[in-house]
């Protein structure tokens, strides 16, 4: 219980019921008949809504694309990672010894889920005003230039852009092979322009795979 005391000071906020906020750090993988699926899926959607209106504010005179871009930036796995290490979460989250033995508190992905989590459980608790604040405060923390430039550096649209530009033509990403345990599983992804393979990359997820050859397209179309 002092752990979770220390939490509740690292993020400013005392829980009115700290089943709430264990509820919220506690992993699939860990032996209690509960875990934080559920909270997750509220938070990521009160963190979509937050973000959404905080860039709404910010930036005036942006166009809707480029503050879908920017949200996109900051609303994901690795930006919701970033501000879980930020609270430190994963000295906290629940969960099972061998998800411990394979890194598990430093996995962007446990650590996401568990930031969306907390975010989801302080939004039940006290609503979306304090919630906000807490959420800002930690994205502004982390993300102190919040700007296209920073942030949106979303290569597959800049390839897109490029490709169908000079040759009319779109990329094209196919899955080559997934390998690794389910805990740790990697996949390399092969990227194509008019059937023709221009690069490789492998990633913790194809999205990421994928946009890591799009970057190394992209670095060959420049040189």
């Amino acid at each position: 219980m002092n752990e979770l005391k220390k939490l509740e000071k690292i993020l400013n906020y005392t829980f009115i019921d700290l089943k709430n906020l264990k509820e919220a750090l506690t992993h699939k993988s860990s032996k209690f008949n509960y875990n934080n699926e559920r909270l997750e899926f509220l938070g990521d959607a009160v963190m979509d809504l937050i973000v959404g209106e905080y860039l709404f504010k910010k930036f005036k005179k942006t166009n809707e694309g480029d503050m879908s871009k920017l949200r996109a930036a900051l609303v994901n796995e690795k930006s919701f990672a970033n501000m879980a290490k930020n609270l430190h979460l994963g000295e906290f989250v629940y969960i099972s010894t061998a998800e411990e033995n394979n890194g598990g508190r430093e996995k962007p992905s446990i650590l996401s889920d568990v930031f969306e989590a907390v975010m989801g459980a302080i939004y039940l608790e006290s609503g979306l005003e304090k919630v906000r604040e807490i959420a800002i405060r930690v994205l502004e923390e982390c993300y102190p230039k919040i700007d296209l430039l920073n942030l949106a550096k979303d290569y597959k649209t800049s390839l897109q852009e490029i490709t169908q530009s000079n040759l009319g033509v779109t990329p094209t990403y196919e899955l080559v092979r997934s390998f690794g345990p389910d805990h740790k599983k990697e996949f390399e992804i092969a990227l194509f322009i008019n059937n023709t393979e221009i690069s490789r990359a492998i990633a913790n997820s194809k999205k990421e795979a994928q946009q890591k050859a799009a970057k190394i397209a992209l670095e060959k179309i420049k040189h």
